[in-house]
């Protein structure tokens, strides 16, 4: 018998599993996420005939990184290994009082967009549900951790039943409790995807643009000539008004391709009166490519005319890029 593991499990499942109540269920949900055991035996309070069926049908099913690599700002990159031999890495970023981890949803990516790494390590398959969430549970500090971003490899739009499921654990009293308000979801836009993840979760959604005008994000971003960004901002602007959640446009900022007058003008007139941020991220070059991130001071400059124009802006800084671990690095140490 193949043991099927209770990590990415929601207590119904495990009830269905185990043959228990439903109230015995969350005590070991609650355990496995909240204390992050991998020993069934220790859950108190369960009748030993339900731990027992459970040995006989089930692991825990955390798993830990088969390499690390610290970069010097503090930031850390593991890289993970499933059962299947998927490789797929995470982040952990530490700032005051925020830890994050930034997880990835796939090992490998389908997107193809140049400026990528993992879009160039090409697509391995979907992670499940038990992968993402022990890219959380199977770190050092997993019991620090406050925020989750699906900003690592893939695309999370692209496995969007275990994503959902991934968040519902996040975040569940019965899970691991992280706030819905912490837990952003980051899309190169796929229009279904976008739609079921916006009706079925609260947590926050991220696009990532490129460019505000249609013509010149179609020739870079290949999901463009089926999704179009501008209707997928408009789908954005109308689930925003419910106050639960934070819409961004994360844009890459490369110089002298997106960062003119003209692009400034284009991102004022896209998501003005929306209530959407805007979150300006350097470029961070990869092998073979001559581009390079617009200035510090370019950004600053559209920062400031983003934000006096009534649109909440800001700069995101790049960590980790000595370990390949910053925005589109992902998957340099796999290939």
């Amino acid at each position: 018998m193949i043991k099927r593991s209770l990590i990415g499990l929601t207590p119904e499942e495990i009830r269905v599993l185990a043959g228990s109540s439903i109230s015995h269920a969350i005590v070991i949900a609650n355990y496995l996420y909240k204390r992050r055991s991998n020993d069934v035996a220790l859950v108190p309070d369960i009748p030993k005939k339900v731990k027992e069926e459970l040995s006989k049908k089930s692991i825990p099913g955390i798993y830990g990184p088969v390499a690390s690599g610290r970069s010097s700002d503090g930031t850390i990159k593991y890289l993970f290994r499933n059962e299947s031999e998927q490789e797929f890495e995470t982040v952990l970023l530490t700032e005051a009082k925020r830890i994050t981890v930034c997880v990835s949803s796939q090992s490998g990516c389908r997107m193809g967009c140049p400026f990528c790494v993992t879009g160039r390590y090409g697509f391995r398959g979907n992670l499940s549900v038990r992968d993402i969430i022990t890219q959380v549970l199977g770190l050092p500090a997993s019991e620090n951790v406050t925020h989750v971003v699906f900003m690592g490899m893939g695309e999370p739009m692209d496995n969007i039943e275990n994503v959902l499921k991934a968040c519902k654990i996040l975040t569940a009293e019965w899970g691991l409790a992280l706030s819905k308000r912490n837990i952003t979801v980051s899309t190169v836009g796929i229009t279904p995807g976008i739609k079921y993840f916006l009706e079925e979760s609260d947590c926050n959604m991220a696009l990532s643009l490129y460019s505000p005008f249609p013509e010149e994000r179609y020739r870079i971003i290949p999901a463009e000539k089926k999704y179009h960004a501008h209707e997928i901002i408009q789908i954005m602007k109308s689930y925003r008004n419910s106050g639960k959640r934070r819409m961004s446009i994360a844009y890459i900022m490369i110089s002298d391709i997106n960062d003119s007058e003209k692009h400034l003008e284009g991102l004022k007139a896209l998501v003005t009166g929306t209530g959407i941020r805007i979150n300006l991220i350097p470029y961070n070059p990869i092998p073979s490519d001559d581009n390079i991130s617009s200035s510090n001071e370019r950004m600053q400059y559209f920062r400031h005319e983003l934000v006096i124009s009534g649109i909440s802006a800001s700069i995101r800084k790049s960590k980790g890029i000595d370990v390949s671990a910053a925005c589109g690095l992902l998957a340099s140490g796999l290939q």
